[in-house]
């Protein structure tokens, strides 16, 4: 039963995400969870005052059972089937976290600097926070869906532009960590 409470090894989980996308296209649907924003917005009327949320979100249901699944999940495999939730960090990075401000890398899931609540007594943070939370919504709309639906379920449909897409998250990823990153902190 210790496998229940380890990370599943790639050989496991990468088919088994692949039999999860096999088994959508064959049922004819698309996954994403960016999508799920513009759907849950839809069922509470906001078609009322916008065209772009004016669809029948009856027919995206299923995503939204994917979303709250993805998120019962998550709680349910953090708190109750992990023994150490505290990612493995290497020991350089995480001296080399430590010295730009990252006092809890290496004893915490995520910085706690950044996610914590006392990430909103700062100002920087909150319009980093602000900032970040506005450019992927906006990227991943302009995108037209997010890493989720471009690496996962695009590149599974051999599209070219979840391709292009997912090289841009990767690329403006390097950026971020290399570039931006350090001249934020």
């Amino acid at each position: 039963m210790n496998w229940m409470y380890e990370p599943w090894p790639w050989y496991i989980s990468g088919p088994l995400i692949a039999l999860t996308m096999a088994a959508l296209l064959f049922a004819g649907k698309n996954f994403g969870m960016s999508s799920n924003l513009r759907t849950v917005c839809a069922a509470l009327g906001a078609g009322k005052t916008c065209d772009f949320f004016s669809f029948d979100w009856r027919s995206q249901r299923w995503n939204l059972y994917v979303m709250a699944g993805a998120v019962l999940g998550g709680f349910i495999a953090v708190n109750f089937l992990s023994l150490n939730p505290v990612p493995d960090i290497n020991p350089d990075v995480v001296a080399k976290l430590n010295t730009i401000g990252f006092k809890s890398a290496g004893s915490t899931y995520q910085p706690s600097e950044l996610f914590g609540n006392s990430a909103f007594t700062s100002l920087k943070t909150v319009m980093l926070l602000i900032t970040g939370g506005f450019l992927v919504g906006f990227g991943a709309r302009y995108a037209g869906g997010c890493t989720s639906g471009h690496a996962i379920s695009g590149l599974s449909n051999l599209q070219l532009p979840s391709l292009i897409a997912v090289l841009g998250f990767f690329t403006g990823g390097l950026i971020m960590v290399h570039v931006v990153f350090p001249l934020l902190f």
